[in-house]
């Protein structure tokens, strides 16, 4: 595997202003200009710049072009890749300045910032939980604890082991240790592994991820690990504020259609309910509608925790005049509920939102206070079966990792306006949406959700997807099987453009699936193994088998063939499957599936991975050829009829499979 090389900038303020993952994008359109070209001008610049969505909004291209041509400088004169990267942040900053100070909302989705500040208090308090669940780790232990004053926790990040293991404790079973690289001094691939498998796998269970790359990581930008750590814990922390996991929340609302709406909510949108629900209950007026201003004087909590826990209930805490001697007294009511201290009294009185919710969440794990008397009365809506749970959390978390505005919390409930589609769309196919006839929510007129899912759904059809006898309206009333059956055919058709795009490997053909897994035997069968899959159905693929040689087909190394079981008896299916998905994440493939997506032969995620790994495989060759070097991958073409699965998948996912 050759070494990960990022962009690098020769001055280090500017390198400063970038993530990786900014300064290959923008390397990537700076290129594109000089290839069309032959060299790169301000000329040439108004165009791309009026493209980017952080400025779109904002300008137009002539206003682009007055804004370049004010320095003395020659319109036409050549500029390299530094000046172009100065007259980005220029740029920017006549954005942030025409916008009031605020940025747009692509501004605010960014981490290239203007100020880099590190908040002491959350770094003390994250430190103090990895310290706390990470104690007795085998690797660890020995790097632990942490002080929090010092940069230790920066260091430590460096090497991918810690980040990888925090994934783990949010997430139990996300990534299988043995693919970690925990030998106390790792060489520079070793590193890149880990931070990729880092990656790949927060993306899997939620986070987002989309302006992080694993330079960034290497050298521990602290306000990229310090965030990306808080978005650890935070879904560690809300896991169980949902009805799956704690049915008896049913006693927050009346009837079907609040349960409906309660499905929908983000996590942290159901503490602040279950939060006022106990404050109703105990007689205070206010209502809490964040984790920062309405909870500073301390009062909130003080009668939450009094009707928590009445054995421990004093009026001293309501008594206190100073907010800082009231929110003393809620930690020492708290620390009786075993709950560890996330926030100072401090914190409180500042109103730390991050602090605030991670110290309301540790209540509701201790003492929620709600009863099962509810809980069989909505049962039935929660009759999911497996495969279709594990669907809709691997759209969402495909859809999350995409860097849309709107977060998906619940794939039947949020796609319902149409907007978080015509949003993924976008990204995955930018122009084709028409935002001007896109209503924007809140909604509340219901023909204005439909209007957004006809557009999603005329897409669809210009791009040949199987909809037949499907309209807006089934997405608006949450017809599960149909919404599968869409997300499932935009997944598989971009993953398909990826391939095709690939230049040197397609020659602009379109790729089928059995292009796919004409690919996959073929490379198994170059290695010198003899494993085989007759589609993407073939039961034989429960073994794991076939995917570990695929795997070290694309990369000898990466797999490890003293941890691989013979994939015989269910146990050994499933150390298989868990390590195959760990293996091509650290490779560096974005995948969602679970590992009983493997040992069960999912048709839909036996695709995504194989052509995943095809992506990935073909993606270095093709960097290899720029080097000069010559790639002897082809598509072996003509054997559709073989496989049954050419220009029939997305008719599956819709008549049979969804």
């Amino acid at each position: 595997m050759s070494s990960y090389q990022g962009v690098i900038v020769s001055d280090p303020w500017l390198q400063s202003q970038f993530t990786q993952v900014e300064l290959r994008t923008l390397k990537s359109k700076f290129i594109s200009v000089r290839t069309q070209h032959g060299r790169v001008t301000r000329d040439d610049l108004p165009p791309v710049f009026a493209g980017m969505k952080a400025f779109s909004e904002m300008f137009s291209e002539d206003e682009i072009k007055t804004f370049l041509g004010e320095s003395n400088s020659d319109m036409g004169e050549e500029i390299d890749f530094e000046a172009f990267l100065r007259l980005y942040l220029d740029l920017q900053g006549r954005a942030v300045e025409k916008s009031g100070g605020l940025r747009s909302s692509f501004l605010k989705a960014t981490t290239t910032t203007f100020h880099h500040a590190i908040n002491e208090s959350e770094k003390a308090s994250y430190v103090a939980h990895i310290n706390n669940y990470l104690a007795e780790d085998k690797f660890l232990k020995d790097f632990l604890p942490i002080d929090p004053a010092t940069d230790a926790l920066f260091d430590l990040a460096k090497d991918g082991v810690l980040l990888c293991k925090l994934i783990n404790v949010a997430v139990p079973g996300t990534i299988d240790e043995r693919a970690i690289n925990t030998k106390k001094v790792l060489n520079p691939w070793e590193r890149n592994e880990n931070h990729t498998l880092c990656l790949n796998s927060a993306k899997a269970i939620g986070c987002t991820v989309v302006n992080i790359g694993t330079q960034d990581l290497v050298e521990a930008r602290p306000h990229l690990v310090l965030g990306l750590i808080s978005q650890i814990i935070k879904i560690q922390l809300l896991a169980d504020l949902n009805l799956k996991k704690t049915p008896q929340l049913v006693e927050l609302v009346d009837d079907s259609q609040e349960v409906e709406e309660l499905l929908s909510l983000a996590p942290e949108k159901v503490l602040l309910k279950w939060m006022n629900f106990h404050l109703k209950k105990a007689g205070y007026q206010k209502q809490v509608t964040n984790f920062s201003t309405d909870l500073k004087d301390g009062e909130a909590y003080a009668h939450l925790l009094n009707a928590l826990a009445p054995e421990h209930s004093t009026h001293s805490t309501l008594d206190a005049k100073d907010p800082t001697e009231r929110a003393n007294k809620v930690l020492e009511m708290a620390e009786k509920l075993d709950c560890k201290r996330y926030l100072t009294p401090k914190d409180i009185v500042e109103g730390s939102p991050n602090l605030n919710l991670a110290f309301v969440a540790q209540i509701f794990h201790h003492r929620n206070g709600l009863t099962d008397s509810k809980t069989t009365t909505f049962a039935e809506m929660m009759t999911d079966d497996a495969e279709t749970s594990r669907e809709e959390r691997c759209f969402r978390f495909w859809m999350n990792s995409l860097g849309a505005t709107t977060y998906v919390n619940n794939v039947f409930e949020d796609v319902r306006n149409g907007y978080v589609m015509l949003e993924i769309v976008d990204k995955i196919f930018p122009g084709t949406v028409n935002w001007k006839q896109a209503n924007k929510p809140p909604i509340k007129m219901p023909f204005k959700q439909v209007e957004n899912c006809n557009q999603v759904i005329q897409i669809g059809r210009n791009l040949n997807f199987s909809l037949v006898n499907v309209a807006g309206n089934d997405i608006v009333a949450g017809n599960k099987k149909l919404i599968i059956a869409f997300l499932w055919q935009l997944m598989r058709f971009s993953i398909l453009q990826l391939l095709k795009n690939l230049r040197t490997h397609s020659q602009g053909k379109e790729i089928t699936d059995a292009d796919i897994l004409n690919w996959a035997n073929n490379k198994v069968k170059k290695a010198g193994r003899t494993s085989q899959m007759e589609s993407f159905k073939d039961k034989s693929l429960s073994s794991g088998i076939f995917f570990l040689e695929l795997l070290s087909a694309v990369e000898p190394r990466v797999v490890n063939w003293g941890l691989v079981t013979k994939g015989e008896t269910d146990e050994d299916k499933k150390l298989n499957a868990t390590y195959i998905i760990s293996v091509a994440r650290k490779l560096g493939c974005s995948i969602f599936l679970l590992p009983e997506d493997v040992i069960e032969v999912s048709q839909k995620m036996m695709l995504t991975l194989t052509a995943s790994i095809m992506y990935w495989s073909l993606q270095q060759q093709e960097a290899a050829s720029d080097d000069g070097e010559i790639s002897d991958e082809i598509f072996v073409e003509g054997r559709e009829n073989e496989t049954g699965l050419s220009g029939e998948t997305s008719d599956v996912a819709v008549d049979s499979e969804s």
